[in-house]
């Protein structure tokens, strides 16, 4: 069950205070800001992750959220302001929230449009070379809490 694998990526971070760096977890306040400036709401897991640890590092892992309130002048590992710059700059597509940067030109999004029974979106990759109407949105993880877990899990390898 995926939000048991969020928990045991949860207890990794936690136990693991040597590689983990994390801004903290992040207000109600700040999480409703950030969802009324994007258009959709937050649930389960990443919820959990923004209340818990906010966006941060484990180990070489960059995994995005929220920082604070400036959306418009930020830097990664900052989620909202990413998806907000790209929207603008690569026309990425409403329906998706950029968490993490493969490095190689893909871009892991939250797609509010593929949620399952629980609300959960899955976690599906966005090539930052392909035109819009020629994406193909490969699935990566069922959800954020199978994300996590196969991140921290590859850290601690």
């Amino acid at each position: 069950m995926s939000i048991d694998h969020y928990h045991k990526a949860k207890k990794y971070i936690l136990n693991e205070e040597d590689i983990a760096d994390f801004v903290g977890g992040r207000s109600n306040e700040l999480i409703q800001l950030a969802e009324q400036e994007l258009g959709f709401k937050f649930t389960g897991a990443y919820l959990d992750f923004l209340k818990t640890f906010g966006a941060g590092n484990f180990g070489s892992q960059e995994i995005y959220g929220i920082i604070d309130r400036d959306f418009e002048n930020s830097a990664v590992p900052d989620a909202i302001w990413y998806t907000l710059t790209e929207r603008k700059n690569i026309y990425l597509p409403n329906h998706l929230l950029v968490i993490y940067d493969s490095g190689f030109g893909e871009l892991y999004c939250l797609d509010f449009n593929q949620l399952d029974d629980t609300g959960e979106p899955q976690i599906v990759s966005f090539d930052t070379g392909v035109e819009i109407e020629n994406q193909i949105y490969e699935v990566i993880a069922n959800d954020f809490g199978d994300f996590l877990l196969d991140l921290v899990m590859e850290e601690m390898e």
